[in-house]
């Protein structure tokens, strides 16, 4: 049997996963990178996307906000604003927060953080998009 990879996901509001996995796949600023046990050491901004989690040959997938990866040796760390299971997604919830972002955007008032509008409809659109996929 192949050795496992210690996978730690964090946000600020839990420890996501704390887990020995077979492999996962995280999105990341220059694309999709595949984590194993003994990948080359590498620190990486985490792009908004999912996370996918394979275990015993079953795969759970993770949306994910902005954050930051570090791998080394059999231990992979990723840092992160926000992470759900595809299954914990709200999806009402979402699509309120993309309207919200939406109107913020369109109203371009001095008092309006666009970078923040931007960053809040990424994120929604990013759980909407999982969701949807998830539900094929």
């Amino acid at each position: 049997m192949a050795a496992k990879l210690h996978l730690e996901i964090v946000s600020p509001d839990r420890v996501f996963l704390d887990e020995e996995v077979d492999m996962a796949v995280v999105r990341t600023a220059s694309g999709d990178v595949g984590l194993m046990n003994e990948h080359i050491p590498m620190v990486a901004p985490v792009a908004v996307g999912r996370i996918k989690i394979v275990q015993e040959g079953k795969v759970r997938e993770a949306a994910c906000a902005d954050g930051v990866l570090k791998i080394r040796g059999d231990h992979a760390l990723v840092i992160t604003e926000a992470v759900e299971w595809i299954e914990e997604i709200d999806i009402q919830r979402a699509r309120k927060a993309r309207e919200r972002a939406e109107e913020r955007l369109k109203a371009k008032s001095d008092q309006v953080d666009i970078d923040r509008a931007k960053a809040a409809l990424t994120k929604a659109l990013n759980r909407i998009q999982q969701y949807e996929h998830h539900q094929k």
